[in-house]
């Protein structure tokens, strides 16, 4: 009984002792021996830059150069200055791109101050324009709501923009450009005087367009 017990024990321990062999022998030969692949972590997109400058074109918005923000990839903001010709302003805005790119919405306010529009009339009419008393000071608010289009969403940005402006300012001088044209009238008799108390108001909507590039630097 000792006996075959003993076989047995060192028959387990042979087999024990030869299996390792066995699979590396396997292990060789490429046969019935498990691969295990570990997938690789997918690369991160890279971070669309931030701060960005800016400059447009457009009626009424003049000449404006800006810096423009970008938190999101769907949400542009800006704010800047320029000049329409005859003084100084800024403006301030949102841009809304649902794509990046692609169809975008802004929404947008600015102001230029008062200024002389005289020289640039004289030089749209030319130099047979003696100025107007209702040009010597010149300024406006507006507010745009632009539908357009932005191509490109990285570093480069080249856009269309136009739709809807409301402008609301004054009118200055009114009585000064009154006894101007009396003056030059001959047909007006008599001492009639004409006196405008208050400035007058004048707001109104129409449409506008601009183009403008922006180029993103960190």
């Amino acid at each position: 009984m000792r006996t075959r017990l003993s076989l047995a024990v060192g028959a387990a321990l042979l087999l024990g002792a030869a299996s390792p062999a066995w699979a590396w022998e396997n292990y060789e030969q490429g046969e019935n021996v498990p691969i295990v692949t570990v997938p690789a972590a997918p690369p991160s997109p890279r971070r669309l830059p931030i701060f960005g400058l800016m400059a447009d074109v457009g009626v009424p918005d003049g000449l404006i150069g800006s810096l423009a923000i970008r938190p999101w990839s769907w949400v542009r903001l800006c704010a800047g200055g320029g000049t329409n010709g005859i003084s100084r302003g800024w403006r301030t805005g949102i841009t809304l791109l649902p794509f990046a790119a692609g169809p975008s919405a802004s929404f947008e306010y600015g102001r230029y101050q008062d200024g002389d529009a005289n020289p640039l009339a004289r030089k749209v009419i030319g130099g047979s324009f003696d100025g107007s008393p209702l040009l010597e000071r010149v300024g406006y608010e507006y507010m745009n709501a632009h539908l357009g289009l932005d191509f490109g969403s990285r570093r480069v940005v080249f856009f269309v923009h136009g739709g809807l402006t409301m402008i609301r300012g004054q009118v200055h001088n009114v009585d000064a450009a009154i006894r101007n044209a009396t003056t030059h009238d001959t047909s007006v008799i008599g001492t009639t005087e004409v006196t405008v108390p208050q400035d007058p108001a004048v707001k109104a909507v129409g449409s506008s367009v601009k183009l403008g590039l922006i180029v993103y630097i960190w």
